[in-house]
Order: structure tokens, then sequence, then C-alpha cells
């Protein structure tokens, strides 16, 4: 067992929440070691090397798993999910159906809300609030963002400088045969 329940306990807003206590050494938390709080166990997983420390709280059907941390005075609440290797700190707020996955960080006094994604290697910080939408990466220093149409209407978005295989092997053959003057009417010239 990774973690559990200690009898100290507080109710904020009506939620009674119980401190965590480690049971393991694992991943920079010893075991003894008192984490944040939490409404029931479900709200960390057992597994991964998620945690949850200082008086940052999780609450309803929030979950945090993988190596993620919830720490500072955060508060994660509703449905949301807070996985992967996201950080979510200080005052942040996390709640609704969101999700904060992969390297992604919030903090500072920040709001995630509603139906809105935080991925990749997205930073929400301060005091920006999102509600709805899908954030998966930043910009720095005015990078060039760059689009790619594929398939349906669709285009990727990248930046930086990017290389897409989209041709097969046979494909290439023909285009190269073709470049050199070797390909006429279908047909391989000796």
């Amino acid at each position: 067992m990774k973690f559990s329940l200690t009898k100290t306990s507080k109710v904020e807003f009506g939620i009674k929440f119980y401190q965590i206590k480690a049971e393991e050494t694992k991943n920079g938390v010893n075991k003894g070691d008192l984490g944040g709080w939490v409404e029931k166990k479900e709200n960390l997983d057992m597994s991964g090397n998620a945690w949850v420390s200082g008086d940052a709280r999780v609450t309803g059907n929030a979950r945090v798993t993988g190596n993620a941390r919830v720490s500072g005075n955060a508060w994660v609440s509703g449905n949301a999910w807070v996985s992967g290797d996201a950080w979510v700190s200080g005052d942040a707020r996390v709640s609704g159906n969101s999700l904060v996955s992969g390297d992604a960080r919030v903090s500072g006094n920040a709001r995630v809300y509603g139906n809105a994604w935080v991925t990749g290697n997205a930073w929400v910080c301060e005091k920006l609030k999102i509600s709805r939408g899908c954030f998966f990466g930043m910009r720095f220093d005015n990078e060039e963002i760059k689009y790619k149409k594929i398939e349906d209407g669709r285009e990727l978005i990248y930046k930086g400088e990017a290389k897409f295989d989209e041709d097969d092997e046979v494909t290439k053959a023909i285009n190269l045969l073709t470049e050199k003057g070797k390909l006429k009417d279908g047909k391989i010239l000796i």
C-alpha cells in the first residue's frame, strides 16, 4: 500500500478531508511522510508515483495518477484528472471535467475548469483562467507556428523543423526514377 489515510481530518466547504501518510519510500517521498489532503482513497492512485503534498486538496471524483504532483495550496475537484508528469501547485485550481497531463504545469493563481485540457508541455500560470479547449504546448520568443494539412480538412500544428515521412518505399522509388528520367509512361528505362 503506497499511502494511508490518517485520523487527522479537517472540514472545508462541507467536505471532510483526510491527511495522507506515505506507507513506502518512493520517488522522493519517504515512508512516514505526511502528505496533503484527500476526501477519499480513490482520489490518489495507489500505483505509480503520484503524490499530494503541502496543504493541497483533492476531492469529488478527481484523480491524481502516474507521476503527477499536487502541492502548495492547490485544489483539484469535480471529475478532474491530473496525470502523467503533470504538476498542479501554488493556489491553482483544477475542476470540472478538466484534464492536466503529460509534462503540463498549472501554478500560481491559475484556474482550469469546465472541459479544458492542458497537455503536453503546456503551462498555465499566474492569473490565467481556462474554461474550455485543449492546450498542449508553449510558444517561446515569437516562435513560428506551422501547419501541415492532412486528411479531412485537418491540420497538424507544429513549431521548429519537422520531417514528415508520408510516402511508402514504392512511392519513393517511383519519385526517384521520375527525377532521374528513368521512368516513361509507367515503364522503367534502362
